[in-house]
């Protein structure tokens, strides 16, 4: 048993180094899940392989793809027909360069929250966030920092009702929807985004009276400003997405949810599918977006080609990342694992939170770390839920607000891709980036964690 722990604990170690290298998680995650299989001698790699990563990745791509699909084709439509750089300019003119953080941060949050995948927000602020920077005279290397707290933190985990595919994952183990726990969601965003704001703002201040400035740097970017759709065309994909995940969440499916349940039951499923409002929501706001930006996209069947190709990617990535988890999880060895995490003393809350976001910091993802806390552990986190009183929907929001803190560890995808479109490096820019996204965040999380423990939710 000694081995197999070793088998876990070194697959884990490799996986976090590599991946900070740069190599493929779809690379690393099947040759890491045999390893830890052929130490822990439970059974041969071709079998971990075929018969437990494979169906674990499969499992994931059926659940999820429709997500990953239609959230990468509206993010590339709102990205090419400029309608991104239209609501990022709407905050920055109506806050001014002396509130520059705020409105990247603002603008940056809204575009996530409305559905445009963290990449293409990553894309679509830079440019607006580097002139505003450099007209303010904020040293560049905060702005990394900036986008990432607008993008990877509050809007993303905390806001109730975003429709990030991370917030639509503990549905399935929770049986929560996407607006699971609003009050403690609330009170999480406002304290990140106070905390946030305040970091940045000092720092700001504090770099500055030192004379630093924007500093001198070759912008890689072309800002095309003559062709963009208004504030009020761009933001009616976001309301559509908005109002119809509204809607169908907390109506529709309430009160039509036998006629579905039905149908469910006669496929051999169970009961309604709490992400279809999101699939609804974001397939009407391509439509919308195919509708009203047609002036503005030159070719609209390449540009949702892109698109869907687009979502291949990162849900090979994550879903490579449930089947190493499949592989971990069915291992005798990791009963050891569990054991202690289930052991961590405190509420089944304390537990879901330290699984999350210490294997999100392991595998340098939030939904990947999510996945394989809650694909190992989530049917007995809900029966302890339920043992000891505590609220599902609280339970959802924990989670993944937990797992948004150490999940940006400097081997993070995003945090590389980031600080790559910004041309950083972590020696200039990490410090901000860990305070922004993984202390602040964290602090919103025990916040939270104590107020659910006295019955808020």
């Amino acid at each position: 048993m000694g081995i197999g722990i070793l088998g876990i604990v070194l697959s884990l170690i490799l996986l976090m180094f590599f991946a900070y290298r740069g190599v493929s998680v779809i690379i690393l995650a099947p040759l890491l899940a045999c390893l830890a299989a052929v130490l822990s001698g439970d059974f041969p790699a071709i079998v971990a392989y075929t018969e437990v990563f494979m169906k674990g990745v499969g499992g994931f791509v059926i659940k999820y793809f429709p997500i990953f699909l239609t959230g990468a084709i509206f993010g590339k439509l709102m990205g090419v027909s400029g309608a991104s750089k239209t609501i990022s300019h709407f905050f920055v003119d109506k806050l001014g360069k002396e509130r520059a953080i705020l409105a990247v941060v603002m603008a940056t949050a809204l575009l996530v929250y409305g559905g445009v995948s963290l990449f293409v927000v990553v894309f679509a602020i830079y440019p607006i966030g580097a002139s505003l920077y450099r007209e303010a005279g904020i040293p560049k290397r905060l702005l990394p920092a900036t986008i990432a707290f607008g993008a990877f933190t509050f809007a993303m985990t905390a806001l109730p009702g975003t429709p990030q595919y991370i917030n639509t994952m503990p549905i399935q183990y929770f049986n929560t929807n996407i607006y699971a726990a609003p009050v403690l969601g609330i009170v999480g965003s406002l304290v990140m985004g106070t905390l946030g704001i305040a970091w940045l703002n000092g720092r700001a201040k504090k770099l500055m009276a030192s004379g630093e400035g924007y500093g001198d740097h070759v912008e890689n970017f072309v800002s095309d400003d003559d062709n963009l759709p208004g504030f009020g065309l761009s933001i009616m994909p976001i309301f559509t997405i908005f109002a119809l995940n509204y809607y169908f969440t907390n109506f529709y499916f309430k009160s039509y949810g036998e006629r579905y349940s039905g149908a469910m039951e006669k496929l051999g499923s169970s009961g309604i599918n709490g992400i279809w409002p999101v699939i609804i929501s974001l397939g009407a706001a391509i439509i919308v977006c195919m509708i009203l930006f047609r002036p503005y996209i030159k070719d609209m069947k390449k540009e949702m080609a892109d698109g869907a190709l687009g979502s291949l990617l990162p849900i090979m990535n994550t879903g490579s990342e449930v089947g190493y988890g499949a592989v971990i999880k069915s291992l005798a060895a990791f009963l050891i694992i569990k054991d202690g995490i289930l052991s961590i003393p405190g509420t089944p809350l304390i537990k879901v939170a330290a699984s999350t976001t210490a294997l999100a910091g392991m595998v340098g993802s939030s939904s990947g770390g999510t996945a394989i806390a809650l694909g190992a552990l989530g049917d007995t986190f809900m029966k302890l839920a339920a043992a000891t009183g505590v609220n599902p929907e609280a339970m959802h929001r924990i989670a993944i607000m937990a797992a948004g803190g150490l999940d940006t560890f400097p081997h993070c995808g995003a945090v590389i891709t980031l600080l790559a479109v910004c041309g950083l490096t972590h020696k200039e820019s990490y410090k901000d980036i860990a305070v922004c996204t993984m202390v602040i965040p964290l602090i919103a999380t025990t916040v939270c964690i104590v107020l659910a423990a006295m019955g808020m939710n």
